[in-house]
């Protein structure tokens, strides 16, 4: 049973052997800002000023190996990957049993690489900081940042605890200890639906469904496809939380493919899949690449029509082989779905700007997609093709007319998770 939240508790991760000072430093800030702190030591060196509640040899044992072990491993990367693992595992059987409220970690790039890992082993929701000399750097691939990630720079502090430091270290507990006392895990009193799309402009079938799904006594949860939207909606979906999914931006697969940094990593589409999730599915939005809209369109792709959508995003065309290449891992990656997977085809087009007239009109494009989606195994999954866009309103009756199904069959389930 989980202890009642009135003073929550902070796990505190840090090479206790070096960042003493630091550390020190933010279990006070943790307790004055109304907090209580549980100090884990990934250091693997000496000990140091501050006592760890949790020593560095607990940790490597949850690594299944000892201290000495870890030490001896070769290198310092294979030593923290060691330490990265155990602390991992400790910190998931700790919120798991209810001793922890919220995580904050501090470190250089060492440091934040083991964070990446320890912050993904928690759950979405539960508050998580991490002080890093590399916050939200290009370093970051974005597959390794869990989506309500919380990052603050650890300026200036790399060596030594002056006022600057201080500065960002009362800040990221000031932080992580607020979001303890404010959050509010989600509560399900209704089954819920999780979608996935782009804004309005590009993909709208949202606007019609959200009644409809209402009516029939379901909660609609709609994820913007642009990396850590896919990230979240995946991370949801392999927990179990929704009734159905209806996964119809599918455009962070085809930016992974295209080498893009606007991504949800390599396991996109697989998490309600390999939970046995009702899904339907379409090709939303497969026809472009994102990339930053400050920088240059990526030399494999120019000379191919672009959409600069604001300052921060662009996208370009893909050519009519990488759309039957997406076709192909669509259909490997439903194949592997362990419950009812829908497929719907929208015939006349995947997003707004590749209607005839717009921008991102390609004929030819739309046509190889289709045609190798039609030379596909799609395995157990059914597939339907409508002679209409999919931001018609006959796009949104066909997904109706699948959910219903479902719905009378007793494949989607009305009781909440």
């Amino acid at each position: 049973m989980k202890r009642p939240v009135i003073l929550p508790v902070i796990l505190i991760v840090g090479t206790v052997d070096t960042k003493s000072d630091e550390i020190g430093f933010m279990r006070e800030q943790v307790q004055a800002a109304g907090g209580q702190a549980l100090i884990m030591d990934v250091g693997v060196l000496a000990k140091g000023q501050v006592a760890p509640d949790i020593a560095n040899t607990d940790v490597a044992a949850a690594a299944g190996v000892t201290l000495q072990q870890v030490m001896d491993s070769g290198d310092e990367n294979s030593a923290m990957a060691l330490m990265a693992q155990g602390a991992s595992a400790l910190a998931a059987q700790l919120q798991r049993e209810g001793r922890i409220d919220g995580l904050l970690v501090l470190g250089g790039t060492m440091g934040t690489d083991l964070a990446l890992d320890v912050a993904s082993s928690l759950p979405l929701g539960v508050p998580k900081v991490v002080l890093s000399t590399v916050a939200f750097s290009p370093l970051l691939p974005p597959e390794r940042m869990p989506p309500d990630l919380m990052m603050v720079l650890w300026a200036g502090g790399l060596y030594g605890l002056n006022s600057l430091c201080q500065s960002a270290l009362a800040q990221a507990a000031g932080a992580v200890v607020g979001a303890c006392r404010v959050a509010r895990a989600p509560r399900f009193a209704r089954p819920v639906v999780g979608m996935t799309s782009l804004g309005s402009s590009c993909l709208k079938y949202m606007v019609q469904l959200k009644p409809e799904l209402d009516r029939r006594g379901f909660d609609l949860a709609v994820f913007h496809t642009t990396g850590m939207g896919g990230r979240a909606f995946e991370s949801l979906a392999a927990q179990g939380q929704f009734a159905c999914v209806m996964d119809f931006s599918l455009q962070e697969m085809v930016n992974q493919m295209g080498g893009s940094v606007v991504s949800a990593g390599p396991d996109r589409l697989m998490g309600a899949g390999l939970k046995g999730v009702p899904m339907i599915v379409a090709p939303g939005a497969t026809d472009l690449v994102d990339y930053p809209a400050w920088g240059q369109i990526p030399e494999r792709f120019a000379g191919r029509p672009s959409h600069d959508h604001n300052r921060l995003i662009a996208s370009v065309g893909i050519d009519a082989d990488m759309r039957r290449e997406f076709a192909r891992e669509l259909a490997s990656r439903l194949r592997q779905a362990q419950g009812p997977v829908h497929l719907v085809l929208p015939l006349q087009g995947i997003e707004e700007w590749d209607r005839p007239g717009a921008p991102l009109h390609d004929a030819e494009g739309l046509a190889a997609l289709m045609d190798e989606c039609s030379q596909c195994d799609w395995g157990r999954a059914e597939v339907s093709r409508i002679d209409a866009h999919i931001n018609d309103a006959a796009f949104v009756q066909q997904v109706l007319a699948v959910f219903d199904d479902w719905l009378a069959r007793g494949l989607v389930k009305k009781d909440a998770p």
